[in-house]
């Protein structure tokens, strides 16, 4: 039986995002729990879908003693403030250092969060984690799809494992599987060879998504990889948003020599590289986008989903843009559904007015971004919620969704559903709060990239992907980098 350390600590960093993670977004909970640390820790992520929480139920499964330090996270947005870094950083190392004699230590990292003053947050902490444990600790780290895989992170974890969904339906799994990784290092007393390799080109995130080629067929060849010596293959999609050096695409290989490190990385880089042509797909203009979902939806079977992805809370967006919304009123798209639009303000006059009221507001745009602004209307309130509820679908499920004062609201013949916190729509619970059933509805329009796909893709007649306006850029070939590498390619994802 070994003693291990075991944390996490989460953000997925838009450089060109409008709002930063101060350290009051990591203590506050939303759809994942607030900031937790030692033994409430267990209690904070117990039954909530999360790698550490793989990880945990794994190790103990092994009979190894568990030493908790902290989890938090943030709602993806802009920088992680240096304050906050430094505190949560500082509290994590104290941690290690009271826990005593360790075997090993267990991360729950994300791989993609920027600092106000470190471009790579996770490979500066983990410097730090080295520096304070010495070479020899054995250090696993679990990170997500998205994460720009560096250096810095490879050099001082002893193993680095990533999701292979996306939808991420797989977390618990791939901190299971880290924490495998964790028992066997322990066992054998060994260091193994790691291979990085990077492509020079950037994925689009809405491409990234594992239900379809070439993605799905990337991710499936991982396991046919782990044979003969090698001991892990990952493979991080890169988060394309990130205005950093080392962003974008990285596989990263461990073997029990170098030489077969090496071919397993240099085989998966190859086939995701071959790939690079097929990571694309349709984008519509939101009018255009009204207009087909209201044709497609005469007679359909399940709902029309439109993925607002330009205001995905899950890529950083606000959550409270309205240029969707507008187009749904304007395109006469009467019954349609639209969420989760984050205004505390908006949410708190509904509760004051009560249900089948109207009242006066501005809704949404809360975040001051350039060239947007509310929209001012008439609003009638159809039902109201207190914004806590346990998700159930193969993403979020058991997440104790804690989003404030929940309103449904309709504005000329269109509801809209109204949080006091951001978060994409991944759930169908965040609409079943409100006493909606998303299977009987006609058109959808929802603030997530991909995830919804987790709990929504079943049931839906189509699916079209939009560019309202929003800071998730959906084709990175229109942002404007400064700080990428020489020689990587941006890309492009609109199709004619």
């Amino acid at each position: 039986m070994a003693r291990i350390a075991v944390g996490g600590w989460q953000h997925e960093t838009n450089t060109f995002a409008p709002i930063r993670a101060d350290f009051a977004a990591f203590e506050e909970p939303n759809d994942w729990p607030g900031l937790c640390r030692g033994a409430a820790m267990f209690d904070g992520v117990d039954g909530v879908h999360l790698p550490i929480t793989g990880a945990i139920e794994a190790l103990r499964s092994c009979g190894h003693e568990l030493v908790p330090l902290l989890w938090c996270s943030a709602t993806p947005c802009a920088h992680v403030t240096e304050d906050a870094f430094e505190r949560i950083s500082a509290m994590l190392l104290e941690d290690i250092t009271a826990a005593g004699p360790l075997d090993g230590i267990y991360l729950d990292l994300h791989g993609a969060m920027v600092c106000e003053h470190y471009e790579d947050g996770e490979g500066e902490f983990l410097r730090r984690v080295r520096d304070l444990v010495g070479p020899d600790l054995p250090v696993a780290v679990s990170l997500d799809l998205h994460a720009n895989l560096t250096a810095a992170m490879v050099e001082h974890a002893s193993i680095v494992d990533l999701y292979r969904t996306y939808p991420h339906v797989d977390m618990g799994e791939t901190g299971s599987r880290t924490a495998g990784h964790l028992d066997r290092l322990l066992a054998g007393g060994e260091h193994w060879a790691k291979a990085l390799r990077r492509t020079d080109f950037l994925i689009p995130l809405n491409w990234q998504c594992t239900l379809v080629d070439p993605a799905k067929s990337l991710y499936g060849r991982i396991p046919e990889l782990i044979r003969d010596g090698v001991q892990a293959v990952g493979f991080g999609c890169g988060f394309p948003l990130a205005d950093i050096a080392e962003c974008g695409p990285a596989v990263v290989a461990y073997a029990s020599d170098q030489t077969m490190a090496d071919q397993a990385a240099d085989a998966l880089i190859g086939a995701v590289i071959d790939a690079e042509t097929d990571f694309v797909g349709r984008l519509y203009d939101p009018a255009e986008a009204v207009t087909e979902a209201l044709r497609a939806s005469s007679g359909a079977r399940g709902p029309v989903i439109l993925a607002d992805t330009q205001d995905n809370p899950g890529g950083g967006g606000p959550g409270d843009t309205v240029g969707m919304l507008r187009s749904l009123i304007e395109g006469k798209a009467a019954g349609a559904l639209f969420g989760l639009v984050c205004d505390r303000e908006v949410a708190s006059q509904a509760h004051a007015a009560g249900i089948g009221a109207t009242f006066d507001a501005a809704l949404g745009e809360r975040s001051g971004l350039t060239g947007h602004w509310p929209l001012t209307a008439n609003f009638r309130v159809v039902a109201l919620g207190d914004g806590r509820f346990t998700a159930t679908g193969a993403m979020y499920r058991g997440a104790h969704m804690q989003l404030g004062l929940m309103a449904l609201l309709e504005v000329s013949g269109v509801r809209v559903a109204v949080s006091s916190r951001a978060a994409q729509v991944a759930d169908q619970s965040m609409f079943r709060h409100l006493g909606i059933d998303p299977a009987r509805e006609r058109i959808i329009a929802l603030k997530s990239s991909v995830h919804f796909r987790a709990d929504f893709q079943e049931m839906a007649s189509a699916v079209l992907v939009v560019t309202a306006p929003g800071p998730v850029i959906a084709d990175p070939a229109q942002l404007y980098f400064h700080n990428l590498r020489p020689g990587l390619r941006a890309g492009t994802t609109q199709l004619s």
